[in-house]
């Protein structure tokens, strides 16, 4: 998928922004703080309904606006393809959002996940090796929804019986021991689909990942990376490892067991990531990750090339590094890309070593000029 333009209004600290965009390399550059991540996430947001780093759409507005509005027009591989689309977002303060594609309302925001496929590198990605399993979970289920819409009827019936379950759990008086049957059993059926769906996509991840880690690492002996996923369904059927632990939960007052405790186990030479890694290595173990997710998808979702957003990625890697991802992702299995850093040179380096169609922006205060 190709987005030719992109327009945005009262977005974060943007106040207004119209940009013919490249079909290919799209750089901007700017100091810290000025709004090259606040582009991205606009970007972002046209492909899944909501911002990468803020859940509350309210939040998303300038400060002293009323109303923010977004609008892409995209075509489907090529700049010049007659298959266009054009996706808009508005808000006003106190009101609901309206999504719409080709100047229709969506009924269901779902229907538009997978839509524009889109894989997002940040530096907040650290967290997937630092912070909770939640993070790890939701980069399983960003992916997964992006192709199979089933996934997520799947991933919100589970969620409503869990939290229903864990209100019984949580009150005072005797839960109806068949009201808990019932919602452990949709527990258990949702539960497995959500689990075989997130097994199948790491199982096809996983040499992917290796290989691509390898290429931009150099293929140094000593940084052999894993990846395991983990889940209370690998002890036997869901239904009934929830229920043989009734009496626990009760105690807790929460559910202990299911696949909102799902994890996947992040490794280098055998041993934990977040204890082993480097800056450096951290970095690349997450780059490789998403690229093996873009890969994933591209393979996946047929009908058009994944966007790929690459938000200040070179920090803390060596110039070996560096070169690699340049050398991989100008390859031909790449289609439309973003790369913002506050260093221009590495985005020369990037242009002297690649063929590539580009346009480069600046970025200053919210404004965005050609370079």
């Amino acid at each position: 998928m190709i987005l030719k333009k992109l327009s945005i209004i009262n977005y974060r600290n943007i106040r207004e922004a119209t940009m013919e965009l490249s079909p290919r390399l799209n750089c901007l550059i700017g100091n810290n703080g000025q709004g090259k991540t606040n582009f991205l996430d606009a970007v972002y947001y046209l492909s899944f309904c909501r911002s990468a780093f803020n859940p509350i759409d309210s939040q998303v507005i300038m400060h002293d606006q009323d109303f923010f509005m977004l609008e892409g027009d995209y075509s489907v591989d090529a700049a010049d393809s007659a298959d266009s689309l054009n996706i808009y977002c508005g808000m006003k303060r106190g009101t609901k959002k309206h999504f719409k594609r080709n100047k229709k309302e969506y009924k269901r925001l779902s229907e538009h996940i997978g839509l524009i496929p889109l894989v997002s590198v940040s530096p907040s990605d650290t967290l997937l090796i630092e912070g909770g399993s939640e993070e790890r979970r939701r980069l399983m289920d960003v992916v997964i929804a992006q192709y199979d819409k089933s996934y997520i009827e799947s991933l919100a019936s589970y969620n409503r019986a869990l939290q229903q379950r864990n209100v019984l759990l949580k009150q005072e008086e005797e839960p109806d021991p068949q009201l808990l049957d019932i919602l452990e059993l949709e527990m258990g059926r949702h539960g497995e689909a959500v689990y075989h769906a997130r097994a199948a996509l790491i199982e096809q991840l996983i040499p992917s990942f290796q290989r691509i880690y390898r290429f931009i690492s150099g293929g140094q002996a000593d940084e052999e990376v894993s990846l395991r996923y983990v889940s209370h369904c690998q002890r036997g059927p869901l239904y009934d490892v929830i229920r043989r632990d009734r009496v626990k939960d009760r105690a807790v007052g929460y559910s202990l067991h299911g696949i909102h405790r799902d994890d996947l186990e992040m490794q280098l030479g055998g041993y934990q990531m977040k204890r082993e890694g480097s800056q450096g290595q951290n970095k690349t173990f997450v780059l490789a990750l998403k690229l093996a997710q873009f890969e994933f998808l591209r393979r996946t979702v047929s009908t058009t090339t994944p966007i790929l957003l690459l938000d200040d990625i070179f920090d803390k890697l060596d110039a070996s590094r560096v070169e690699q991802i340049i050398r991989l992702v100008s390859g031909d299995d790449y289609g439309q890309i973003f790369i913002t850093d506050t260093n221009r040179d590495h985005l020369d380096r990037i242009l002297r070593h690649s063929a590539l169609d580009y346009r480069l922006f600046r970025v200053e205060q919210g404004e965005v000029d050609h370079a």
